[in-house]
């Protein structure tokens, strides 16, 4: 590190080694780009109420089940929402209670 470079180089060093590696940045960017679509945040919302089935999302968000399953697949593989089987009905959930939180923060954000 070329110390005439930088202004305050405790301040630089830290800011760098507090960045995560690579692909942990990649993938936080996967991530986030899953709340970048309208359809995926109604989804997220509705599912923020408690579980559902792809027809009651459906019936819901005022769209085609296929619609929707395709966005609840690609949320699945995102580990944002996550499913279980009741008989031949499958209910869909979010993931775990960070996805409310971070969804909360950015209604929160915008709304100020």
């Amino acid at each position: 590190m070329d110390k005439k470079n930088y202004i305050d180089e405790d301040l630089v060093t830290k800011a760098m080694d507090n960045l995560p590696i690579e692909e942990d940045t990649y993938d936080l960017a996967d991530f986030y780009k899953m709340f970048s679509d309208s359809t995926r945040l109604k989804i997220l919302l509705t599912l923020g109420n408690g579980e559902l089935c792809v027809s009651d999302l459906a019936s819901v968000l005022g769209m085609g089940q296929s619609a929707v399953s395709h966005q609840l697949r690609l949320l699945k593989q995102a580990r944002i929402v996550r499913n279980r089987r009741e008989g031949k009905v499958i209910y869909y959930s979010l993931d775990d209670e960070h996805i409310s939180e971070i969804i909360q923060s950015g209604l929160d954000h915008i709304l100020e």
